[in-house]
């Protein structure tokens, strides 16, 4: 059975003796090459494939065509049974071409690349001349459709050029068109400009003959006031003549008491004209205010926190604080901290918080008070996420202020004569909030009139 087989060998491996080519496979037949063998590859058993090539025997053929390529060109270059076997399986499948080239005749019609593939796995007589010949043609018509592509690449560059100017055509004459409006609206510009510079030399030369006007008025009335003050004088020497003259007629009142009498009557008439006339001259208001005005005193039905704080009340009785909210527009300030520090210290801070601001939400409902807590930031790592009870302003001081001094703050902020009431233990802060007008209360009075509320 393998005798043939032996015998096709060496004469297949005297014909390659005789015949071989002189320079490699052109790129495009070795690709058809590998393309073919790729394709019957798959026709024969693991025990005929060459041993380089049996790990592709489970590849499809566009996967043996990619990773073995290489291989498979070189076992059919040097395995002359492996090539046998594959033209076989060749001529199995394309009998007509394989006989024409087998024949040395190969069709006018065919494929130059698939000729010369099918003469170099064939290997019939003069099958170098066919593959050189097949390949000529190969390159040939690789060169034509090169050379039509090129053609037709130099076309599409003549086409984009042509597109091209005439784009740059258009964006010139856009360009252009820019160009006038810009120009002209710079013109426009230009116009403005020149108007804005006029108007504002209008407005220097109106502002420079209101100055001399004002500087006119002012020398006016600076001259009507020395004229005031000269008749002011005049008119003290003249009265210091009368009063001469009335300490003379006083003098000499038994000598001629009814012409003295008369001639002081004239004189004091004549004072009293003077007068009136410097009051017109120096349009002098008539008094608005008087002397009573100007003492400090509480005026009826106004009452202060000083007042409450007056009556005969404890300064722990729930009752002081009641009174106090019930000033008008009362502003309670509280020291957060302080307080529930005092009140329930063993709670975690955002519990002591949280009761607090309860218990003040319901005392601001029921007084009708502005309300606002403060608490210390300054240690706090991150904002606090926390919802004001409705009634409540809730504080915390930034860092590097501290609550105490944001409470000073607060009560400084607030007009004089607002009822303030400060919520603290502090004394500092008391003392603090007492000389700027606020009244300071304690925190236990406060956590007791929160205790009556729950």
């Amino acid at each position: 059975m393998e005798q043939p087989a032996h015998g096709g060998e060496s004469a297949g491996a005297a014909g390659d003796a005789a015949e071989t080519l002189d320079h490699p496979l052109p790129e495009g037949v070795r690709r058809r090459v590998v393309a073919l063998v790729a394709d019957a590859f798959g026709g024969l058993t693991v025990a005929e494939l060459p041993a380089p090539l049996r790990q592709y025997a489970r590849f499809t053929p566009s996967r043996r065509a990619k990773f073995a390529g290489t291989a498979m060109a070189a076992a059919l270059e040097s395995d002359p049974l492996f090539r046998q076997r594959i033209g076989e399986r060749f001529k199995q499948g394309r009998p007509e071409l394989a006989g024409a080239v087998e024949g040395g005749a190969p069709p006018a019609a065919a494929d130059p690349v698939d000729v010369a593939a099918a003469a170099y796995v064939l290997r019939p007589p003069g099958w170098v001349k066919l593959v050189a010949a097949a390949g000529e043609e190969a390159l040939r018509a690789d060169a034509e459709r090169a050379d039509e592509a090129g053609r037709r690449e130099l076309e599409r560059l003549r086409e984009e050029l042509a597109a091209a100017r005439d784009r740059s055509r258009g964006e010139t004459e856009q360009l252009r068109h820019d160009l006038d409006a810009a120009r002209k609206e710079a013109e426009s510009l230009h116009r403005k400009l020149r108007s804005a510079q006029s108007d504002v030399k209008r407005g220097e030369a109106a502002l420079r003959k209101a100055r001399g006007e004002i500087e006119a008025v002012r020398a006016e009335a600076a001259a009507q006031v020395s004229a005031a003050e000269s008749e002011s004088r005049r008119l003290k020497a003249r009265l210091g003549e009368v009063e001469a003259a009335l300490e003379a007629s006083r003098r000499s009142a038994r000598e001629g008491r009814s012409v003295e009498d008369m001639r002081l009557r004239l004189l004091l008439d004549t004072v009293l004209d003077a007068a009136q006339g410097l009051r017109r001259e120096l349009a002098l208001p008539p008094v608005s205010t008087h002397p009573a005005d100007t003492v400090d005193a509480v005026e009826p039905g106004r009452m202060s926190p000083k007042d409450i704080a007056a009556r005969a009340l404890s300064e722990t009785d729930p009752a002081l604080l009641d009174q106090l909210l019930s000033l008008p527009q009362t502003h309670l300030v509280v020291d957060g901290y302080n307080v529930t520090k005092t009140g329930y210290p063993t709670m975690p801070l955002e519990k002591q918080r949280l009761r607090l601001l309860g218990g003040l939400s319901a005392l601001a409902a029921r007084s009708g008070a502005e309300v606002t807590c403060v608490f210390d930031g300054a240690e706090l790592a991150a904002p606090v996420l926390l919802a004001p009870p409705r009634g409540v302003r809730v504080l915390f001081s930034k860092p590097g202020v501290t609550a105490d001094e944001l409470i000073r703050q607060l009560v400084r902020a607030e007009p004089p004569g607002r009822p303030v009431v400060v919520v603290s233990t502090d004394r500092e802060v008391a003392d603090g909030v007492a000389k700027a007008g606020a009244r300071p209360v304690a925190s236990a009075l406060l956590l007791k009139r929160l205790s009556r509320l729950s």
